[in-house]
């Protein structure tokens, strides 16, 4: 494991930038749109700026668990991002205009020492488990999105 494994996707947004990113960097309406990521909260009254905290509960059928992520870009219109758990995972939303409205893109980024966490807690399936969830749910939380900034 010396490299990240990085996926990203993207998809046009009939809104502004700004209407775009004041969804996205709300984190406590996560829940809406993510398969996985049931509810967030900010730490200690927080909200979308670089070095907030905030926690957010997962769910798949196997298992809950709690993550605590730090904003690391807050970009009003442009972009908005976190890293999970001390650095173990890269999470970002960045947005462009286009014709239409945004594009909107989300990233990830599964860094070597994420890697090895994960290898050592649930075996080298949990890393090929993770991508996959990764791959599968980022143009899912996509479109939900959309939906959600769409509707208003």
């Amino acid at each position: 494991m010396t490299s990240s494994r990085t996926f990203s996707d993207s998809i046009v947004v009939a809104a502004s930038p700004e209407a775009v990113w004041d969804v996205v960097s709300d984190v406590t309406r996560t829940g809406e749109w993510s398969p996985v990521c049931r509810a967030c909260w900010w730490d200690e009254g927080d909200g979308p700026r670089v070095g907030a905290h905030f926690t957010g509960r997962n769910e798949t059928p196997d298992r809950t668990w709690e993550t605590r992520s730090e904003v690391v870009v807050a970009d009003p219109g442009r972009a908005f991002g976190w890293a999970v758990n001390d650095r173990r995972v890269f999470w970002a939303y960045t947005i462009e205009p286009v014709d239409g409205g945004s594009r909107l893109t989300e990233s990830w980024e599964f860094t070597p020492r994420g890697q090895e966490f994960v290898t050592e807690k649930f075996g080298p399936a949990g890393v090929e488990l993770r991508e996959q969830m990764a791959r599968e749910g980022i143009p899912v939380t996509l479109a939900a999105i959309k939906a959600v900034v769409e509707r208003g």
